[in-house]
């Protein structure tokens, strides 16, 4: 890539993580300093506001009414609060903050949300009070086929006056840019089989407004020119909880009397803002859970899920 056709800020962020990665991520004493951020903890309060809850099913493009106060949160909305607040010179170039302080200061350049589980022990509802501890519950560093991965989990627990009302694993994967010569990621095919099939058109606007709600700055999210020359992405990249999110909707939307209660994910294949995409779904023999997965326009299977429910679909 010439280096004129990227910015500086672009071009120092490529050298960097990418010397970084190259010296630090080779010895093992890079994973040792990088497992004593296992069990660094944080904690928030807040409330279950109304105003993004309306402005997320707006996003969404649902017809639902002005949330009120005791109306239930659906599934993955959390995501909405505990918003990361950080400075504006606490954030790297690539617009995320700057690691070292509550994750640790992996030295490799993307950062993925690589998937999930959601499990909704008590309902939280609009209006409530609400507390979260995170922690970080593991760090560890396989090899991939492109060279060296560094996993980090978080487990978050949301409780409202006092009861301990959700608690979301989330997995996190650091990897390197690719190179010239590295071999094209695996794709795997999506199941043919759906009984719900929804297309999803993952324009510049749609992606804009979920950073916004979630208070995102990753850069590929919304900054073509970051996307595709500093990372080299294709277009922009769809948000993976954004992605989980349209299918616990798709749920929602096929079975509306449905009550979720846990929910696990985990991307396949990153998605970008080039094709229009699909939601796909199909309950389960037993009827008390809901395969779900997105693929992508060629068919490839970019990420799958499950619904759990309550009751099972034939009592709904």
């Amino acid at each position: 890539m010439p280096c004129n056709t990227v910015d500086a800020a672009g071009l120092r962020y490529m050298i960097e993580h990418n010397a970084l990665a190259g010296s630090t991520m080779s010895s093992d004493s890079g994973i040792d300093r990088l497992r004593e951020w296992i069990g660094r903890s944080e904690s928030g309060v807040g409330t279950v506001a109304a105003a993004p809850v309306a402005a997320l099913s707006a996003t969404l493009d649902r017809d639902d009414p002005v949330p009120r106060h005791g109306d239930p949160l659906p599934i993955l909305w959390h995501w909405l609060y505990f918003l990361p607040a950080h400075r504006q010179s606490e954030l790297g170039v690539d617009g995320h903050a700057r690691l070292g302080g509550f994750l640790p200061p992996v030295p490799l350049p993307r950062r993925m949300f690589a998937g999930g589980r959601i499990e909704m022990l008590h309902p939280l509802r609009v209006g409530d009070p609400i507390a979260r501890v995170s922690r970080i519950a593991d760090v560890s560093r396989k090899d991939g086929r492109t060279g060296p991965l560094v996993f980090v989990r978080l487990r978050h627990e949301i409780s409202t006056e006092g009861r301990l009302a959700l608690t979301e694993d989330q997995d996190i994967v650091y990897r390197g840019n690719p190179g010239a010569d590295d071999p094209p990621p695996a794709v795997e095919p999506a199941p043919d089989d759906p009984a719900w099939t929804r297309e999803v058109h993952p324009d510049e606007v749609l992606l804009f407004r979920y950073s916004a709600l979630t208070f995102n700055a990753f850069r590929p999210h919304y900054d073509r020119r970051f996307a595709t020359e500093a990372q080299g992405y294709p277009g922009l990249v769809v948000h993976a909880p954004l992605i989980a999110t349209l299918l616990a909707d798709l749920v929602t939307r096929n079975l509306p009397r449905a009550d979720v209660t846990g929910f696990s994910f985990r991307a396949r294949k990153a998605l970008f803002d080039t094709s229009s995409f699909f939601l796909c779904g199909r309950p389960a023999e037993d009827g008390r859970s809901v395969a779900l997965w997105a693929r992508d326009f060629s068919g490839a299977l970019a990420l799958d899920a499950t619904a759990t429910l309550i009751r099972p679909v034939h009592a709904l």
